[in-house]
This record gives C-alpha cells, sequence and structure tokens, in this order.
C-alpha cells in the first residue's frame, strides 16, 4: 500500500450521464470524503463523475491517489489536484492498484468500465481474495436494474445467494458516510 490512512476507492463514469443529480452526488461524496480525512483513490481522471468527485475531494483539502494506464493518457484528461499518480502500464493493472490501495469501495454510476471494475472485485470477493466492503450509490435509482439482474443470477442458479452480501446499496451520500463509518478501519490515537 503507498498510504495507510483510511482511503475509499470510487469507481465512476468518466462522463456525467443524463441525470445532474450524478455529478452532484459525485460532488458531495468527494466532499464528505475530504471532510472525514478519508483518501480518495480513482482512476485519475478529470472528466465527468470521476472529475466531479476529485475536484469536490481537492477543494475540501482532501488527499487523492489517481491510477491511470499509459494509454489513457492522451484520451482522458489527467486531474492536477492529484495528491499521488500512478501510471500503468495496462487497465488490469489499474484495478489492481487502485483495490490494493483502498479500504472499500463505492460505484457511482457509471458505463462499461465501471461494471468491469466492479464486478472484478465482486468476483475476486467471491473467490475469497478480499473481504473489502463494496457499496453501490443508487442515485435516483440508477443501479436498480443492477440488482434486479444479480437477483436473477442467484434465482436462476449461477451464484449463491451469499454473492447478495458481497455488496451493499446505499442511497444518499449520508447513508454512504454512515455505512463507511463503520466498516473502515480505525487508525491507533497514537499515529
Amino acid at each position: 500500500m503507498l498510504q495507510k490512512d483510511p482511503a475509499v476507492c470510487v469507481f465512476c463514469g468518466a462522463r456525467e450521464g443524463d441525470d445532474p443529480a450524478f455529478a452532484a452526488e459525485a460532488g458531495r461524496l468527494g466532499a464528505m470524503l475530504a471532510r472525514r480525512g478519508w483518501r480518495l483513490v480513482y482512476g485519475a481522471g478529470d472528466m465527468g463523475l470521476m472529475g466531479a468527485v476529485a475536484r469536490a475531494a481537492a477543494a475540501g483539502g482532501g488527499r487523492a491517489l489517481g491510477v491511470i494506464p499509459v494509454h489513457l493518457l492522451s484520451r482522458e484528461r489527467e486531474n492536477r489536484d492529484i495528491t499521488q499518480l500512478v501510471i500503468t502500464e495496462t487497465m488490469h493493472e489499474r484495478k489492481k492498484v487502485m483495490f490494493m490501495n483502498a479500504d472499500a469501495i463505492v460505484t457511482l454510476p457509471g458505463g462499461a468500465g465501471s461494471l468491469d471494475e466492479l464486478f472484478e472485485v465482486l468476483t475476486w470477493r467471491q473467490l475469497g481474495l478480499h473481504e473489502k466492503p463494496v457499496f453501490l450509490l443508487n442515485i435516483n435509482g440508477y443501479w436498480d436494474p443492477l440488482t434486479a439482474l444479480i437477483d436473477q443470477l442467484v434465482a436462476r442458479g449461477f451464484t449463491d445467494r451469499a454473492f447478495l452480501g458481497y455488496f451493499s446499496v446505499v442511497n444518499s451520500v449520508e447513508a454512504l458516510e454512515a455505512a463507511l463509518d463503520t466498516a473502515l478501519p480505525r487508525r491507533p490515537a497514537s499515529e
């Protein structure tokens, strides 16, 4: 791990999507992370929801670890407010570095990349490779179709019911903050 402070990995879209609430809540999430002293770990971009989270965290005095693969440097504008930047060779390395430097994972609305990131950490959990908490921030019901699909995976026998316990759905930044407050490790007072 690059640092010992409690850290939250945020997976989310490099676009803003069709609902202004997505960017607003992403900003509220970044501000909350900064206020709580929880380090942001994210994809290093300055676009879409990724940028909204990072800008709000930076504006609140928060620290951020950005991780970006070399092939995206020309496609995604790198955020200049990042405390630490790691450039990886591949997308898979990016996901691994983000995951290894986080104590919890939060997924906001996003596209195929966000789903890929989410399902990789859920698969790792299913295989017993970690027990980190994973949260879906369900802004205006965005993740409802996904949770219905996961329910179908269980009902149709393609995964065990235990899979439903590998993630939690929260509907607001306030609910997420309370859940993270319980889930994140506490630093000893001497540090």
